[in-house]
């Protein structure tokens, strides 16, 4: 597994190796080569309180989006 995922020398650049199909099911999608690879990659470089805070404000956006939208609809 650990020739998923390949970190440029400088660190710089990730390099992920990419499988052919897309996976059906939530299960599916987190055992996915990318997936594992991307987990993997956090964990083996102590980036979890990094990713956590990422994903927070990408959530927080998206959830100020939607609200924005449904109170436009709700004006229309």
């Amino acid at each position: 597994m650990a020739d998923k995922v390949k970190l440029s020398k400088d660190g710089s650049s990730i390099d992920f190796v990419q499988s052919e199909s897309i996976p059906t099911s939530l299960k599916k999608f987190r055992q996915s080569p990318e997936i594992e690879g991307f987990y993997r990659f956090i964990f083996e470089n102590d980036l979890q309180r990094e990713a956590y805070d990422i994903l927070d404000r990408i959530i927080a956006h998206r959830k100020a989006k939607k609200s924005e939208e449904k109170s436009s609809k709700r004006k229309k």
